[in-house]
């Protein structure tokens, strides 16, 4: 059963926000006390969070389908729908999160590092929200926003400071055991190690991560074996140890073979590892034939620029040297990084001229593009005509109709808004601010024009009153 998963493909969605509440406020003696309708509640955010205890992806291999929970819609009495809950999922130190074509969203690397994955869509206004001098009491209210629903691929990278790189059954496994307190799978046939193993080691003053990767063979950089799953794992390590087999029973293999082998796998693989610097280690030195292979292989290794060390994980003859010089490379390549400075929040405000959306003509089609207007879109219920009536106005003053006409829009021209596979598309007119002229003002409601009864009598009684104290007045006998 896999344990160990550096790859998935996550499917991550959003909450959605609460609609707004379109209510008038009733009691005794008020039966239309005015809007008192809440607002919807914001939907919950899907954020991906670094988590050190976090290991492997294979929880979400899994369960690749994630969703936050959505806002609840507003009620009357001027109550609010509740938020929903934002969804917080751990991911590996050194994940890589990609779109579905490959472009990096993000590169998640230290202990708490946070990306929003999906935001969750706002909650509408409800009628008290949106009531105004000039309308006092809106019949509609707002829609809430879907949330951001995407794909996204994690891709996991470790991070660490040393790579341990070789063929299979080279002694990678046996070596981190002895330098670090790791403890990874050893035994006598290839592929023992099926995922990376991680240690620490410490030299002097100095700390570093070493990472034993499962073996390299020939065509490991288009896939063959397990190395295109697995060299994405040395990218961000400073230095590359080479580990050679000095007491291979394979008699078509010695060890500078193993080295150009692994080499050219490693030019053809890319990501920069051509740039790492390199120590080749020879392995196995405690069996008399792999001492002897080791002492004919040095020099040659040492003519092209090689740092060479003869070592054994199991007599651990050479391990403190070998330790101390890659202690010493990793201190080099940490001072040689520039200093990092605190992030700088820097403000860039829009222009004063930045409307915000464009106006495209599409084989007769004006296509209208913005983050407001097609936000406003979304938020209107076009089974109400006031609400409509409301987005044109908005509309309206954003500038839409101006650029229409600039744009070159003619009375009955197709407009759209939003993307083309989810637009709104209506046949325009120049008068669109007019479209709730059907409501009557602005601002007014017909349903405060309603017979009230009991005001109608005082009135009839007032009146009659007052006729009597006329017809008193005017045939009084003094």
């Amino acid at each position: 059963m896999t344990t160990f998963v550096d790859r998935v493909e996550l499917h991550v969605a959003a909450g959605n926000g609460g609609h707004g509440c379109a209510s008038v406020h009733r009691e005794k003696f008020k039966p239309l006390g005015g809007p008192d309708g809440g607002n919807g509640g914001r939907g919950g955010d899907v954020t991906l969070v670094v988590d050190q205890s976090i290991t492997t992806l294979l929880d979400y291999h899994h369960k690749p389908h994630r969703s936050a929970t959505n806002g609840k819609p507003g009620e009357g009495g001027n109550r609010s729908g509740k938020d929903g809950t934002d969804l917080v999922l751990p991911v590996p130190d050194g994940t890589v999160v990609q779109d579905k074509d490959g472009n990096v969203l993000a590169d998640l690397v230290g202990h708490g590092t946070t990306f929003i994955a999906g935001q969750g869509g706002r909650g509408g206004l409800g009628n008290a929200a949106l009531a105004s001098a000039r309308r006092k009491a809106p019949g509609f209210a707002l829609l809430g926003v879907p949330g951001e629903a995407r794909d996204i691929v994690l891709e996991l990278k470790t991070v660490a400071d040393v790579a341990l790189v070789g063929y299979p059954s080279a002694g990678k496994s046996s070596l981190i055991s002895v330098l670090s307190a790791a403890k990874p799978k050893i035994a006598d046939y290839p592929f023992t190690t099926l995922v990376p193993n991680l240690g620490v080691v410490t030299a002097g003053g100095t700390v570093y991560t070493i990472a034993d990767v499962p073996g390299l063979i020939p065509g490991a950089s288009q896939g063959k074996g397990l190395g295109l799953e697995f060299l994405r794992h040395v990218e961000r390590c400073e230095v590359l140890v080479h580990v050679l087999d000095t007491a291979t029973l394979e008699s078509d293999r010695d060890p500078a073979t193993d080295l150009d082998v692994i080499e050219a796998e490693l030019r053809a693989y890319g990501g920069g590892l051509e740039k790492r610097p390199r120590i080749v280690v020879l392995n196995k030195v405690d069996v008399p034939d792999g001492q002897d292979l080791a002492d004919i292989i040095r020099p040659e290794l040492e003519a092209r620029g090689y740092d060479v060390y003869e070592v054994s994980a199991v007599s651990h003859h050479g391990l403190k040297e070998l330790s101390f010089a890659l202690a010493k490379v990793v201190a080099d390549a940490r001072a040689a990084k520039p200093v990092e400075e605190s992030t700088r929040i820097v403000i860039r405000p829009k222009a004063v001229d930045d409307a915000g959306f464009t106006v495209t003509e599409e084989d007769g089609t004006y296509r209208v593009r913005g983050e407001k207007p097609e936000r406003w879109v979304r938020q209107t219920d076009f089974a109400n005509d006031e609400a409509v009536g409301y987005l044109a106005d908005r509309l309206n003053r954003l500038g839409v109709e101006q650029a229409l006409a600039k744009a070159g829009a003619q009375a009955g021209d197709e407009v759209a808004i939003g993307p083309e596979d989810n637009a709104v598309v209506f046949d325009w007119e120049p008068s669109l601010a007019a479209g709730a002229e059907m409501l009557g003002r602005r601002g007014e409601d017909h349903r405060f024009d309603a017979p009230r009864p009991a005001a109608q009598r005082r009135r009839d009684r007032d009146a009659e009153r007052d006729d009597a104290l006329r017809e008193f007045e005017e045939y009084k006998p003094f």
